[in-house]
């Protein structure tokens, strides 16, 4: 290993693609950029880039010092080992205790609201991979050439799965937290052994694996910031000019030089499609020796609608983090309630959730979008192959696959919107209680004040309303993403066109009309 880089100095003769994870981010992930096979997808199919705010000198400046990425991260590792002391220490009443009204009345809605707007802004700032970060660097900002741990890369083996870790990880740290009630909210030194257990979670990959694998593969968040988070506005980094990129040698903005790393998320600026995967962290902009990589804006919704390569991972993780909103919404309803508490006593289990009905719902909802997908496929589509159709390549010959990916990418602000909708009545009822807990821990703020009582939204009417307002605007929005994703990719393999865009926009409307009819019959639930 070259010191400091992750860079490897022998590179392997041959690479064989993993089955759910696009071939350039395997020669990315494995220091090969300049691979055939990244290559080949380096051509005029990348959605239009939009307006690169690094050409305003003064954004430039801020980009290039090293002390920016720092400065982004340091507010929120104060607030989040503030997090993890006062709730162990601090009062047990959850709504005056720091830890717990900062995290589930404030932050979670704050990071839905970041997803759909800038993407993976969240990323950019995050404490868990900042402070994984220091300590791998052993340095707060500069750029040093030595790094503490062992370096190791994912096994591809593992690595295939892409997003599917991080829904695992999320599915599992999700059912801890039913389980516990830490976000009721609960107790709050709950809330503090789960921060503190993702923290050492998130340092234990840094010093294992190299760059932010964690990040990229095992953070919680990962998998639905990236899919969400394509809404957003920001593009990421990209190349400006294709040939500059396509004729470099050093490919430093991988490799690292003396200005900046390697790419810590492993995505290759020359190849980006989408937002997917760029962390924001301007290592490869600081790098780069020929000055040819932007910050880009773009349209929102152009990362669900525009990439001309879509991911077996991220439609799987869709359709699966679309079955725990679901889910979650299930178990707000009375009926649930009752058919929780049976399966627990004849499953021996002490209480809700019971992981039966946990993963069977997740499944069983993943199942039906499967099945639908292939029913549209059975309906309309036509014969097997491989056709060119306009700015991307449809794969035929996996008929189910050409059909279920591009359904899939085209219900992500659906599902975007279901998950941001789930956090309202937490917000509107509670988040008053956030300057109570602040002026707690100065000594005054208590269960007596008119904040602590009050609600941005008092009547469970308004919130509703509020809730079904943002399914409309999310249902909309993927009504839209549908139709054109069909349009693009499915249209041109369709026996009947039109009839495939109709389908794929019904099928929207749909999940909309049931996620929006779910949350009139919780009732405001939280």
């Amino acid at each position: 290993m070259a010191a400091g880089t992750g860079v490897e100095t022998t590179e392997k003769t041959a690479l064989a693609p993993p089955h759910l994870i696009d071939p350039v981010e395997v020669a990315i992930r494995t220091r090969r950029p300049e691979d055939p096979a990244a290559l080949r997808r380096f051509e005029d199919t990348d959605p239009p880039r939009g307006l690169d705010v690094a050409r305003f000198p003064r954004v430039a400046t801020i980009l290039r010092d090293r002390k920016f990425q720092f400065l982004m991260i340091l507010p929120n590792q104060i607030i989040f080992w503030l997090v993890i002391g006062i709730g162990l220490v601090g009062t047990v009443d959850p709504g005056l205790n720091f830890a717990t009204a900062i995290t589930w009345y404030l932050w979670f809605c704050l990071v839905f609201v970041m997803m759909v707007v800038v993407g993976r802004a969240w990323c950019a700032m995050c404490p868990f991979g900042g402070f994984g970060e220091w300590v791998q660097r052993h340095t707060f900002f500069k750029r040093t050439s030595k790094s503490l741990g062992l370096g190791l890369k994912m096994p591809e083996s593992v690595a295939q799965y892409g997003f599917l870790l991080s829904v695992g990880a999320f599915l599992a740290l999700t059912w801890i937290e039913e389980f516990f009630n830490i976000a009721g909210p609960g107790n709050p030194a709950d809330t503090s052994f789960m921060v503190l257990g993702i923290v050492s979670s998130a340092l234990l990959f840094f010093l294992v694996f190299e760059r932010r694998t964690f990040c990229r593969y095992v953070c919680p968040l990962s998998a639905l910031i990236g899919s969400v988070g394509s809404m957003g506005s920001v593009a990421g980094f990209r190349t400006r000019d294709r040939e500059v990129c396509q004729s470099c040698t050093t490919k430093d903005c991988m490799r690292g030089d003396a200005e900046g790393y390697g790419c810590p998320w492993y995505t290759w600026p020359g190849s980006a499609d989408s937002n997917l995967s760029c962390g924001l962290c301007t290592e490869c902009y600081k790098a780069c020796p020929s000055d040819n990589i932007g910050l880009y804006l773009q349209k929102p919704l152009t990362s669900v609608v525009m990439p001309s390569r879509r991911r077996a991972d991220v439609a799987w993780s869709v359709a699966i983090l679309f079955g725990l909103v679901v889910y979650q919404q299930l178990n707000a309803l009375a009926p649930f309630a009752s058919f929780d508490s049976w399966l627990n006593s004849h499953t021996f289990f002490p209480h809700y959730p019971n992981p039966v009905s946990y993963i069977g719902i997740i499944a069983g909802v993943a199942a039906v979008l499967a099945l639908v997908a292939a029913g549209v496929q059975r309906a309309l589509a036509s014969t097997p192959g491989v056709a060119r159709t306009g700015r991307t390549f449809v794969d035929r010959t996996s008929p189910f696959r050409s059909y279920f990916l591009p359904l899939m990418y085209g219900i992500i602000p659906v599902v975007g919107a279901d998950y941001f909708a789930r956090q309202l009545p937490k917000f509107f009822q509670h988040v008053p209680r956030v300057p109570v807990s602040i002026g707690h821990l100065f000594g005054f703020g208590s269960a007596r004040s008119s904040l602590y009582h009050a609600s941005l939204i008092a009547s469970n009417a308004g919130i509703i309303a509020v809730q079904v307002g943002v399914m409309a605007a999310g249902t909309l929005a993927a009504m839209w993403t549908s139709w054109r994703v069909a349009g693009r990719d499915l249209a041109p393999i369709s026996r009947r066109p039109r009839a495939v865009q109709v389908s794929a926009a019904t099928f929207a409307l749909v999940l909309g009309i049931v996620t929006a009819v779910l949350y009139v019959l919780m009732n405001a639930a939280d």
